[in-house]
């Protein structure tokens, strides 16, 4: 084999240090998942394939992609897949990247959905449906409803919910938070990884979310809880006695999520919720027995 074969350790090689003088967070990574997608092979199969020579077609592929990484398009959109409480899940530029934080929503939804027999639950701004289904596929007994103001996000969720098998269990209703009288609940739990960045916080965003993902789906207001608290006066409406209301914020909002969320009479704020970094990840209030 001739020296300067380009074979797949020295494609990813060469990748990880290009994309690292781009910028990327993950180059080594984020090389590894293109090539992977552009083989058709799970990634660790790429660590018995070090001196296997990619043919021309495949480089081409490939060179496309990287490029378009560099400029800094998310490698979720690229391969058009990311993976979300061990699920992969179909996503694109209209949709928010699921995010390993948003995990915690899962996690404490099904933790407070234990003692229910058929819990209803609704997620308000669905997105790529990742809280949704992956909620569906671990709660059986479930009836879960999601709702967006956007179309194209819909589209995208239903194909998730197809490809998981709980489309059955599962509504998506396009309106703004719970609007849609199809959404009045009672609700056991009303759930939601809402816009939360302040309108002054954007441009510090990392570029590959501030240039691709949809900034709707991010940017809340000036302060940030302008859309969690719409969402809380709206959910002490539509929960049942003794129904939770668990949603996502952004640390930097922490005091101020909590304080819109007490604000609501009828809510009982319970305690804040933090990720595995230690930083302040999810409010939540229960509706008054």
């Amino acid at each position: 084999m001739a020296d300067d074969a380009w074979t797949v350790g020295r494609l990813l090689n060469w990748t990880t240090e290009w994309l690292g003088g781009k910028g990327s967070d993950s180059p080594r990574l984020d090389a590894e998942v293109l090539l992977a997608h552009v083989r058709g092979c799970p990634r660790i199969m790429l660590y018995t394939a070090f001196d296997t020579p990619v043919g021309d077609v495949e480089r081409a592929r490939f060179r496309e992609l990287v490029k378009r990484r560099g400029e800094g398009e998310p490698v979720a959109y690229l391969v058009g897949s990311r993976e979300f409480f061990s699920l992969p899940f179909t996503v694109g530029p209209a949709v928010l990247v699921p995010r390993p934080e948003t995990e915690g929503l899962v996690v404490r939804v099904i933790d407070l959905c234990k003692p229910l027999s058929a819990p209803r639950v609704v997620d308000v701004g669905t997105g790529s449906g990742a809280i949704a289904v992956a909620l569906a596929k671990h709660l059986p007994t479930a009836r879960l409803t999601a709702t967006d103001v956007s179309p194209p996000a819909l589209a995208v969720a239903r194909e998730n919910a197809l490809r998981h098998g709980v489309a059955e269990r599962t509504e998506f209703i396009e309106c703004d938070l719970l609007a849609d009288p199809r959404a009045a609940g009672p609700w056991d739990i009303v759930v939601s990884n809402p816009p939360y960045v302040r309108d002054d916080e954007f441009e510090s965003l990392p570029r590959d979310v501030r240039l691709h993902e949809p900034k709707g789906a991010l940017v809340a207001g000036p302060t940030g809880v302008e859309v969690i608290a719409r969402l809380a006066s709206s959910a002490v409406e539509r929960l049942a006695p003794g129904g939770w209301l668990v949603v996502e914020i952004g640390p930097t909002i922490a005091t101020a999520a909590e304080a819109a969320i007490a604000a609501v009479a009828g809510l009982e704020p319970g305690p804040t919720l933090k990720d595995l970094a230690g930083l302040p990840r999810i409010v939540q209030a229960r509706k008054a027995s």
